[in-house]
């Protein structure tokens, strides 16, 4: 099913200006969270969603997925493809290695978190959890904010998604579902 929601964002600081950040992780990092959607039918469904992270990628990476992104989302995909798995995301039952995260500091001690993974976590459309995939989504991509005790309120979630650079220097992500997935209760444990 065509995406009916495109989440453009004005300003992607993790991924895309974020110069002087500590790439490392020293130990594990895990989040958690309640992914939520609305159907077309208008029943709200509900998972948990937990993102395991070894360690943050690296400045060298970003700039490799950034300049793969500027050369279309094929570049990016065989870049990211050959990045090394950091972690996973999971999505109710369903783990999908990822391959990209990176945080920025934010006012008060917080930071912003975006995530992508090399491939898809599910396609979620037409209300229906299993819905048929179309090709040209091949990654998933979260971000959410957390604050200085590790407790975020949002964040977004596009389970399978494209991913482009627009005109102004915005990441485009085109969300194959028809319906926004919401990301709340997020914490860091």
């Amino acid at each position: 099913m065509p995406n009916a929601t495109v989440m453009a964002m004005t300003l992607l600081p993790t991924m895309l200006l974020a110069a002087h950040l500590d790439a490392r992780v020293t130990a594990a990092q895990t989040f958690v969270a309640t992914a939520s959607v609305k159907t077309a039918a208008g029943a709200l469904i509900t998972a948990p969603v937990t993102i395991v992270l070894s360690r943050w990628t690296s400045d060298d990476e970003r700039e490799k997925a950034i300049a793969a992104l500027k050369q279309g989302e094929a570049a990016l995909k065989t870049a990211m493809d050959a990045m090394p798995e950091i972690g996973t995301i999971q999505l109710g039952g369903r783990t999908t290695p990822v391959r990209f995260a990176r945080s920025l500091d934010t006012a008060g001690g917080g930071k912003v978190v975006t995530i992508v993974a090399s491939q898809p976590i599910l396609h979620l459309g037409a209300g229906l959890p299993e819905a048929k995939p179309r090709a040209g989504y091949p990654f998933a991509f979260a971000t959410f904010e957390v604050d200085a005790t590790g407790k975020g309120t949002a964040g977004d979630l596009a389970p399978a998604a494209k991913l482009k650079i627009a005109d102004n220097g915005a990441l485009v992500v085109d969300d194959y579902g028809t319906e926004a997935v919401r990301l709340t209760a997020i914490a860091t444990k």
